[in-house]
């Protein structure tokens, strides 16, 4: 897609000037590194949920020329609950004297039991955080893609490119959602999974909008015979 996004092109002299006069494309495919930098929302923290153009994420299957758009995870603020469990499972063996009624418990097996107990939590923890991590939303300027992480054994990938999206609702409700801004884009396409949901995701309406942006351009490129 070399030239998808260059606002200078002259279309075609027989191409239809209605179906093209109004579209602005926005996303550029090549940047100089100092222009990348200055894209918001594009940042180097490795636990970012709102990664815009990032820089050496590859995917399986990835197309040569494909071009990572957006890298999206659910927001941060979704990991408040198992972060405070976690926070007061941390003081539980300072109460197993409570949680065993005073019995006599000895020295070396309390010490014991408060290890096991803190190698399940920290087992906890990395699963609830790979959970986090892994489960990601990937757009490109070719295809929408739904990781979704089970354990490290298993997982489900689901994709359907730009030009089979049919409907792009975003879904914000709560106050909590409202205030921290994120919330749920619901993909309806033509692919053979014909429902993709990004949930909890920041600035869904800033997603729904650079998707819409993008099967505008996809649209565009068949009209001039770019398809690859």
């Amino acid at each position: 897609m070399p030239d998808i996004f260059n606002s200078n092109k002259n279309w075609p002299e027989n191409q239809n000037p209605s179906l093209t006069k109004d579209i602005k494309p926005v996303h550029p495919t090549v940047f100089k590194s100092k222009d990348l930098h200055r894209l918001p929302g594009h940042t180097h923290n490795p636990l970012s949920a709102y990664y815009y153009y990032p820089e050496k994420v590859r995917f399986v299957n990835a197309d040569p020329q494909e071009k990572v758009v957006l890298l999206l995870r659910k927001h941060p603020i979704t990991n408040l609950g198992w972060l405070s469990l976690s926070f007061l499972l941390i003081f539980v063996p300072f109460f197993l004297p409570l949680l065993t009624f005073n019995a006599k418990i000895p020295p070396e097996l309390e010490l014991v039991l408060s290890l096991v107990w803190y190698l399940v939590l920290t087992s906890f923890i990395f699963e609830k955080f790979l959970n986090w991590f892994f489960n990601v939303n990937i757009v490109t300027d070719e295809r929408i893609i739904e990781v979704d992480f089970y354990n490290l054994f298993y997982r489900e990938i689901s994709d359907a490119n730009i030009d089979q999206i049919q409907d792009v609702t975003v879904e914000v409700g709560g106050g909590v959602r409202t205030f921290f801004n994120y919330g749920d884009v619901i993909i309806q396409t033509a692919a053979e999974v014909p429902r993709i949901e990004f949930e909890a995701i920041p600035y869904p309406d800033g997603v729904a909008k650079i998707l819409r942006e993008l099967r505008i351009e996809e649209e565009q490129e068949k009209l001039e015979g770019r398809v690859r």
